[in-house]
């Protein structure tokens, strides 16, 4: 059966599909869910790039800011180092490199954890982290219990469900997945009551919507968020995704939602109103994703006890981090490709200006990082 098939037998059992409940299936069904049908998904081959996918510089820039992290932390125990959407593990792979060349001290107190949810991507990770297989304690689809030291996730919270909600001048609806009564399994969008827990969503933070608007929102962001903050009992948690203030996302600029799949790097945003919306075409074969509220991750874990430390532009995060200098101080062929790389990484428009870094921590007090600290700001 297919993916298709199995989503339109629930529908027809249980009635239309909240398109969170669509979302999750799309993405995360155990068989034919989009992640877990191949254990990688970015890159030239896949559907869409991360900063990974740029060669391993993202993750030796990443491993400075963990390194000083971890000196502001009992540098005579061991560290957990936790990744969060982990993939196959190429992100900590990278981390673990420049850890074991630039930073032995953080390298040694590794305590490396891979959390991902698709088993196809985790079936992977002894392969690809198999230089650093001592650090690796465990491989896993649920975060630890306890966590003392360093949780980070990049493009993970992008990709949780959505509820997509539009107000009506009849009052606000919740957008569901139904069958068009038509043409036999192909899915429509219609609308319904917004259920509680989207109700209680927009409450807490406070959300206004003006008839005619649709966006999404995501309680599943906040959970994921709340339940982290609550596991790290010490330490700092880094994100790593794109997205906007609560004020600019619920606004007449993003008032059509952002909402959007990509497919072989064509991303499509299903702003043609006669056109069947592209998440419901084909489901497990193309990504669905959404821009991220970042003052509901920022008041979601201040509300679990974090501090906010920074919400920085990732090219300013690695501008602060030595980036400018690490373009003039190699030659040669290999050189130019990490120019080239690190150019992708920090171009303002691309991945360095859309993608934001969260920084937070508990219990480690409030202190200036390296990777906040660049000041001449170009966009």
């Amino acid at each position: 059966m297919s993916l298709r098939d199995a989503i339109a037998q629930r529908i027809r059992t249980k009635g239309p599909l909240r398109l969170a409940d669509y979302i999750e299936l799309a993405l995360y069904h155990p068989d034919l869910g989009y992640y877990n049908q191949a254990n990688r998904r970015s890159g030239a081959a896949g559907d869409f790039f991360t900063s990974v996918d740029v060669g391993t510089l993202f993750g030796e820039f990443l491993a400075r800011q963990l390194d000083e992290m971890h000196q502001l932390m009992d540098t005579s125990v061991p560290l957990d180092l936790v990744e969060a959407g982990a993939g196959n593990g190429r992100l900590s792979q990278a981390v673990l490199d420049a850890a074991a060349k630039y930073h032995p001290a953080l390298y040694d107190a590794t305590r490396l954890t891979l959390v991902e949810r698709s088993q196809a991507a985790r079936a992977m990770q002894p392969e690809v982290i198999r230089h650093h297989a001592t650090k690796l304690v465990d491989s896993t689809d649920t975060m630890p219990e306890r966590v003392d030291g360093i949780v980070f996730a990049n493009e993970l919270l992008d990709a949780l469900p959505v509820h997509a909600v539009t107000m009506t001048h009849a009052g606000l609806c919740e957008v569901h997945v139904d069958l068009d009564d038509r043409i036999p399994g192909r899915f429509v969008e219609s609308l319904g009551p917004p259920s509680d827990d989207v109700v209680a969503h927009l409450d807490r933070f406070d959300i206004t919507l003006k008839p005619g608007w649709r966006v999404e929102v995501s309680p599943a962001v906040v959970r994921w968020v709340e339940e982290a903050g609550s596991r790290l009992r010490q330490g700092f948690l880094v994100l790593i995704d794109y997205g906007h203030e609560s004020a600019e996302l619920y606004s007449r600029t993003h008032a059509s939602g952002t909402l959007a799949t990509y497919r072989e790097h064509i991303q499509s945003d299903g702003q043609h109103p006669s056109a069947t919306p592209p998440w419901l075409e084909d489901p497990g074969n193309v990504d669905i994703t959404a821009h991220v509220d970042l003052t509901a991750v920022r008041l979601a874990a201040e509300g679990v006890g974090l501090d906010t430390l920074a919400v920085v532009d990732q090219t300013y995060f690695l501008l602060g981090l030595g980036a400018g200098d690490a373009m003039e101080d190699e030659e040669g062929v290999m050189a130019l490709r990490r120019r080239l790389a690190l150019k992708t990484l920090l171009i303002p428009g691309g991945l360095g200006s859309t993608h934001k870094v969260l920084i937070f921590g508990k219990d480690v007090g409030r202190p200036t990082l390296r990777g906040t600290t660049f000041s001449h700001r170009a966009t």
